[in-house]
């Protein structure tokens, strides 16, 4: 589902943030990828949605390697690659219902289909009463299910969280990881990346641990070990 071969990311002039990463994620699998900040956690995640291309080395998302990928194309993998960052990015004037559609309404999806898909995702998520709220009027835990739905509604084959608990109280972010969870129960492949030692060591599944750009660690069913 994703590799990494031999990928280094080198920052002008001579600065590495990843250092000859290779690493394989199965499709369906949970995977956490842990490091202090400036390890190159995020890096990966960049890497993975082509916000940035590799310096060396490949990396490819199911069949396509999208090392050398053109601008025009990005649009077509980040629709098969949902992301949830810490600080939910979620558009102030627009409802949960506006904020969760948007993405289908840029994309030419019929209206009709929006109607039926939207309030689907937002039941999935334990929002299915709120869709005519603004963010202002959500907790912290809810914008991050809004932000979630946001990202489900394509039915990604991969889920990319980038810290989406950072911003969030203990009982929201146990919350948010039992989401992840069912979500990664249907099928979709879910790469958690985070610094929370209590959350990826209760998950107890596989943890990719990233130091100073390089993998030091890759534990089938591990434990927050720096």
């Amino acid at each position: 589902m994703i590799r990494f071969r031999n990928v280094s990311k080198i920052y002008s002039p001579d600065i590495y943030a990843l250092k000859n990463v290779s690493l394989h994620i199965k499709p369906g699998e949970f995977v956490s990828i842990v490091g202090q900040s400036g390890t190159g956690k995020t890096t990966i995640v960049k890497l993975i949605i082509a916000e940035e291309k590799a310096s060396k080395g490949r990396v490819i998302i199911g069949d396509w390697d999208i090392t050398d990928i053109k601008e025009r194309e990005i649009p077509i993998l980040r629709r098969q690659i949902g992301v949830i960052f810490q600080d939910f990015k979620l558009l102030p004037r627009k409802t949960v219902f506006e904020n969760v559609s948007f993405g289908l309404e840029v994309a030419g999806v019929k209206q009709k289909k929006i109607n039926d898909v939207v309030p689907q995702v937002l039941k999935i998520v334990g929002l299915g009463g709120k869709q005519e709220r603004f963010p202002r009027q959500l907790s912290g835990g809810e914008q991050q299910r809004t932000a979630i739905a946001r990202a489900l509604v394509y039915r990604p084959k991969i889920l990319v969280a980038d810290e989406p608990t950072g911003n969030l109280d203990s009982i929201n972010s146990q919350e948010i990881v039992s989401l992840l969870k069912k979500i990664n129960q249907f099928g979709t492949t879910v790469v958690l990346v985070t610094h929370n030692r209590e959350i990826v060591n209760s998950l107890r599944k596989r943890v990719i641990t990233v130091d100073q750009g390089s993998i030091i660690s890759d534990q089938k069913s591990g434990k927050y070990i720096l």
